[in-house]
């Protein structure tokens, strides 16, 4: 009954450091999480395909793990320690999973885990330069993974569920992809942006940082194309490499 108790008081604490705005994005994006299962489980939907429940497995148990430890590797690799102290320097999915963002990618294919902190006065580059490097490692990592799956594919000449799994894994590893570099707070893409901006372009991060979340549940809302259109493109043209 207490750990109950502390366990409520812990949420209306973090509930009560969200801004305005992010209240707003976690009400209606719960919202739509209540609509999603609905619509999902009473029409029988193809997210429930076996082959691609586990291929959301896979991405949460691994892809994930993978991604937030590429960030913390290249931070680690350019001279800061942070993400080893703060325990993030690990493939242990428990350290990264976000829960929101993995409903997420079990509803559309695409979200996020945890965040890698990492300190720029830290290492051993140029920080913008540093960055890049961080940020850029993360989405990699999903596009070398997508990469490793479409090979195995044609390597073991899969079919049936196999081939629908490793299909389906290397597509919501591709969709990380191109959903994690767009250059909207909080995802890595816009601190590449915010590498490259001009240091008189600071009123264009203070916009970004302060609407980033209301602009990415926009995007995910009203334009999903921004995200599926590039990431049929990558696929088709992964498939072509390996020859599929």
């Amino acid at each position: 009954m207490e750990e109950r108790e502390n366990l409520f008081q812990s949420l209306r604490y973090r509930w009560s450091t969200l801004s305005q705005g992010q209240k707003i994005f976690v009400g209606v994006l719960a919202a739509l999480v209540v609509m999603g299962l609905l619509v999902t489980l009473g029409q029988g939907s193809p997210l429930l395909n076996p082959a691609r429940l586990l291929a959301v497995a896979a991405i949460l148990l691994l892809a994930l793990p993978v991604h937030e430890f590429a960030h913390a590797f290249m931070a680690v690799q350019l001279g800061d320690p942070t993400p080893r102290r703060q325990g993030r320097y690990t493939l242990n999915p428990l350290r990264h999973i976000d829960p929101i963002g993995a409903l997420l990618i079990l509803l559309v294919g695409f979200g996020w885990a945890k965040p890698v902190q990492w300190n720029p006065r830290n290492i051993d580059v140029d920080p913008r330069l540093g960055s890049i490097l961080v940020s850029l490692a993360g989405p990699l990592s999903n596009l070398a993974l997508a990469v490793a799956s479409l090979l195995l594919w044609r390597w073991l000449g899969a079919s049936g569920f196999l081939a629908s799994l490793l299909l389906f894994f290397a597509q919501i590893n591709v969709l990380l992809f191109v959903f994690n570099l767009l250059p909207i707070p909080p995802l890595d893409g816009s601190h590449v942006l915010f590498a490259l901006l001009p240091d008189d372009a600071r009123q264009v991060q203070i916009f970004l940082m302060q609407y980033g979340m209301l602009i990415l549940f926009a995007v995910i809302l009203f334009a999903p194309a921004l995200i599926r259109t590039p990431t049929n493109a990558i696929l088709r043209s992964l498939l072509a490499l390996v020859g599929g």
